[in-house]
């Protein structure tokens, strides 16, 4: 068994194109699907898989860590960086796809079958705009609360929030009581049974993060994500060490060596790979070991597309220290078209049961894809108040 052919199919999707890995072999419709999405470098990625596919043309697809292995270690340069570890992701979930479909198993059966009976999703609400503090606080906080009773009522039991604004290294406490406003206007609408999560995105500064931690605190987020740069990892630490709100980061990085020193440091309690830029399920597999062995919730980043969500579930019903998946379910009308799916979604508590399909579960529908061609995204930018580049 030989793979012949890998190919990109790109699909755009408003504020990104997803980018679908299709690995092709000898054997009569045998194939896998992978996911290689990432905002605003498509072409960079695309580039990046025919590059690797070169080491992979007429290897066996069944031998999957060694093929990771040589994704990784050839040509010089380790698949460290974003870009060739989104192409490296998109490659592994396509070979998982196809090993399941090998042996008529979902990828969760060859993982060692499933540690649970569902998974629980949860939902994204977007962010606010802090333009006018004096004037928007009040509008933005009715908005998320009615965002958030809409999520509630539309099954979910969690949800994500981007209630802290963009701010500058240094600012009073004009932004902190924003998100305290945003905050406490979703769990009063709420209440205490439903899981708030809020996302910085790494806007602050940690000196901010940290104050941004502390007054949120006694609204009982289920987490707090990302309260400064990834790429500050003490800082991160003495956040958490400093509040009881179980603090989350990971999504920006690649390689387990990175992951392993974010849990040396005791630096979060929830970690969060992206399945499609870590370097795969192969990876991401690896990354859960070492969840597990510092009791650390596991909740990846997803806010791709279709095949991403399948893999992270995969991943999750084979996981211990797997917690929640993060869902996108209404980025674009037509999402259904581009994908049949394999796990069943149920919409009291948002909860997804077991794909029982081999490998991934999920089939492609081609002809849909053709539709969405490949767009340039915009490109989003962020200042402060001065003209200062901020982080979006």
């Amino acid at each position: 068994m030989k793979i012949t052919a890998i190919e990109t199919q790109v699909c755009h999707a408003r504020m990104r194109n997803w980018i679908f890995v299709k690995v092709i072999t000898d054997q009569p419709g045998l194939y896998g699907w992978g996911e290689a999405t990432l905002e605003w470098h498509t072409r960079s990625v695309v580039g990046a898989i025919e590059d690797i596919s070169q080491l992979l043309i007429g290897e066996d697809p069944r031998r999957i860590e060694y093929l990771w292995q040589m994704m990784y270690r050839q040509h010089f340069w380790h698949g460290n960086g974003i870009v060739r570890g989104t192409a490296i992701s998109g490659i592994d979930l396509a070979l998982w796809d196809i090993l399941g479909k090998i042996h008529n198993v979902p990828c969760h059966e060859l993982w060692g079958g499933r540690v649970r009976d569902y998974i629980r999703l949860y939902c994204h609400l977007g962010g606010g705009k802090m333009e006018d503090f004096y004037e928007t606080r009040a509008d933005d906080a009715n908005r998320f609360g009615e965002l958030a009773k809409a999520a509630v009522e539309d099954g979910f039991t969690a949800f994500k929030s981007m209630a802290v604004p963009e701010t500058m290294p240094l600012e009073g406490m004009r932004p902190i009581r924003y998100a305290e406003a945003c905050v406490k206007a979703m769990r009063d609408a709420v209440g205490e049974d439903i899981d708030i999560m809020v996302d910085c995105h790494a806007r602050p500064s940690p000196l901010m993060g940290m104050q941004f931690a502390k007054a949120l605190e006694p609204y009982g987020l289920y987490f707090f994500e990302e309260p400064c740069w990834p790429e500050a990892m003490d800082d991160i630490a003495a956040i958490q060490r400093a509040v009881k709100t179980p603090i989350a980061s990971g999504e920006r990085l690649v390689g387990i060596a990175a992951f392993r020193d974010m849990l040396e440091k005791r630096a979060v309690s929830v970690l969060q790979p992206d399945i499609t830029h870590c370097g795969g399920l192969s990876e991401a597999r690896r990354i859960a070991a070492l969840a597990e062995a510092y009791r650390v919730a596991l909740a990846p980043h997803n806010p791709q597309g279709p095949v991403s969500t399948a893999a992270s579930i995969e991943l999750g019903f084979a996981t211990p220290s797997y917690a929640i998946c993060e869902s996108v379910h209404s980025d674009v009308p037509w999402r259904e078209e581009v994908v049949s799916e394999g796990f069943v979604v149920e919409k009291k508590g948002r909860i997804v049961k077991p794909n029982t399909r081999p490998g991934l579960g999920i089939e492609i529908n081609e002809a849909v894809v053709k539709k969405h061609p490949f767009r340039q995204e915009v490109l989003q930018r962020s200042f402060y108040a001065d003209g200062a580049v901020g982080d979006w």
